[in-house]
């Protein structure tokens, strides 16, 4: 069962109000369920639910952020379309600042179509769009430096800033004084290790999933893969493993952290939502393990509907959640 959060820490949560900057990938998404096979011809198939939402590891995340009550800077590259029109509509709505999201002529905005099967997995139809074009010089340093967090949403999966361009924000924002945080966006291409070796030195917090990590290291299990990545730089690398938890790595060790037991409909943004929840726990000073717990409720919460702003609706209901929810044990999974 789970186990209730030190007062002091609840508190230190509930008082804190961290700056972050979500740089990366910004997305909209079009869900439907259920989905168990595609038409052909001129069919149709009749679902019970179809929606739009802001996604991507930097629109999922930064909707995450804000409602656990982060102050939200989105940074990203998006299309001067109606697409556009829509995700900065929806991340304004949310309490996002969207003044660093740049808008592109002459590329349209990301975006997914996801028919989502009965069992909540999800295969895709993508167009990476205007995301690939986020460059260095897209960047709004001035208000970025005011935040305390740089959350990397897509490190790997954004062509124009990959590689030292990346190093280079990722120690330009630790100069500054911010902490910085990152995930993955799948893996995009064959020489991910490299393009990630030279920015991982800079990276306090590396969130990378299972087959991310394992894909990227060509290890074969998820505690070696964890172990490489840990051995490149990163201070701390927490591998999210679904139902089996997250694996942790860091200067104090290597541990499972176990996940929640939680019905699934969906499990479109889950990561992000893992992502947001261990965040700003780290950022109101709780330790790995207990800001991994908050990520694990978060992204729990993040499947119990359609698409990736299915999650907590606030700090308060993640926390409630995290305190009474039954862990799951890997041997469950």
């Amino acid at each position: 069962m789970s186990a209730p959060v030190p007062a002091e820490l609840t508190a230190s949560l509930r008082g804190s109000t961290p700056r972050i900057a979500c740089v990366g990938v910004y997305i909209v998404d079009i869900l439907g369920r259920p989905v168990s096979e595609l038409p052909v011809g001129q069919r149709a198939l009749i679902l019970d639910e179809i929606r739009m939402t802001a996604a991507g590891t930097g629109g999922g995340t930064a909707v995450d952020l804000a409602r656990l009550g982060a102050e939200v800077l989105a940074v990203g590259a998006i299309g001067s379309d109606h697409a556009g029109d829509f995700l900065q509509a929806v991340l304004h709505a949310e309490g996002v600042d969207v003044s660093g999201l740049v808008r592109r002529q002459d590329v349209q905005t990301s975006a997914t179509m996801l028919p989502i099967h009965p069992d909540g997995s999800r295969p895709a139809f993508h167009v990476p769009g205007a995301y690939t074009t986020l460059a260095a010089e897209d960047l709004p340093w001035e208000a970025i430096e005011r935040c305390d967090v740089l959350h990397l949403g897509g490190l790997g999966a954004l062509p124009a800033l990959d590689g030292e361009p990346c190093a280079a924000m990722l120690r330009r924002a630790r100069a500054a004084g911010l902490t910085t945080t990152a995930d993955c966006l799948g893996v995009k291409r064959d020489d991910a290790l490299e393009v990630l070796r030279p920015a991982l030195p800079h990276v306090d917090l590396f969130l990378p999933n299972d087959g991310e990590a394992t894909e990227i290291t060509g290890e074969a299990d998820v505690e070696a893969a964890a172990r490489v990545l840990h051995g490149l730089g990163a201070r701390a690398v927490v591998v999210t493993c679904g139902g089996d938890g997250a694996f942790v790595v860091d200067g104090d060790g290597e541990r499972w952290v176990p996940a929640f037991e939680a019905p699934v409909v969906d499990t479109t943004g889950c990561g992000d939502a893992f992502c947001a929840g261990a965040i700003v726990a780290r950022a109101a000073g709780w330790p790995l393990d207990l800001a991994c717990g908050l990520g694990a409720a978060t992204g729990a919460l993040n499947m119990r509907g359609l698409g990736s702003d299915a999650g907590a609706r606030d700090l308060d209901e993640a926390l409630g959640f995290m305190t009474t929810a039954p862990r799951r044990s890997r041997a469950e999974a």
